[in-house]
């Protein structure tokens, strides 16, 4: 299953737009007022299915995930001289970065859950996201979006 991952270009708080192949709606994401990013996560109708809260007041960026207002698991930047990693309390899965910060592999044990690739030549955050079940889309998107956050908190 591949998704396509669009930063909305003009929004006063983080909000994107996910996409399947053919192009349709598959989950809208919006940034909402609070300490730290608060992005939720709506299916194409507009129902809510999860939620990504950063903890605030940590030496390095912490994000909570919830689906249904249930705490599923969390991501956390680990320190690292030259490629980027997560600590990824969630389904037994972990996280790695390539040195540039641009692809990224969530796996469970040997088996690749999600491979995550940003677009380039785009005027907002684009990633490609190919994912090996469709079951696991939502986590993945959560993972996506704490990751994306965690950048755009480094860049500002």
């Amino acid at each position: 299953m591949r998704l396509l991952f669009k930063q909305r270009f003009f929004s006063w708080f983080d909000s994107y737009d996910i996409f399947d192949e053919n192009g349709n709606t598959v989950y809208v994401v919006k940034g909402e007022l609070s300490w730290g990013h608060r992005l939720q996560i709506y299916d194409a109708m507009g129902n809510p299915l999860g939620r990504v809260q950063e903890r605030v007041l940590t030496w390095l960026p912490k994000f909570e995930l919830y689906i249904d207002e249930q705490f599923v698991g969390e991501i956390q930047k680990e320190f690292t001289l030259l490629r980027p990693k997560f600590h990824l309390d969630c389904n037994g899965w972990t996280v790695e970065g390539n040195f540039w910060e641009w692809d990224y592999a969530v796996m469970n044990r040997d088996r690749v859950v999600m491979r995550l690739s940003k677009e380039f030549w785009n005027w907002t955050d684009t990633y490609s996201m190919d994912i090996s079940r469709p079951e696991d889309a939502l986590y993945c998107l959560m993972i996506v979006l704490a990751i994306d956050a965690v950048k755009c908190s480094q860049n500002n």
